[in-house]
């Protein structure tokens, strides 16, 4: 196991020894804790993920395809695509493509 690899499970296995305090009302506060922590780091993982995106894009001549960026940084191809296309928020906040009308071709 690589270094970065042992570093994310010890950070799960704290997040499932959280996930054991037996008092509930603890329980939430380490929880509130740890997602306020996430909160403040969230801003700046999302810039650094989107900043390596399009480096990788870039990086070759024509440029790397989703899927390969999805593969070496280890996420889904539709996340690659929607870094991409400058998606940030939830899929209810997206714009809906127009709706087509009846007897409309197929695209």
């Amino acid at each position: 196991m690589s270094e970065q690899e042992q570093e994310v499970q010890r950070v799960s296995d704290a997040l499932d020894d959280i996930d054991r305090i037996a008092d509930p009302e603890q329980r939430v506060r380490a929880r509130n804790r740890v997602l306020a922590l996430q909160a403040k780091r969230t801003p700046d993982w999302h810039k650094e993920r989107r900043e390596m995106v399009f480096s990788l894009r870039d990086s070759t001549t024509p440029p790397m395809p989703i899927r390969k960026i999805a593969a070496r940084l280890e996420m889904s191809a539709g996340v690659v695509q929607d870094i991409l296309r400058g998606h940030t928020g939830a899929w209810k906040d997206r714009p809906r493509a127009p709706k087509k009308a009846e007897g409309d071709a197929p695209a």
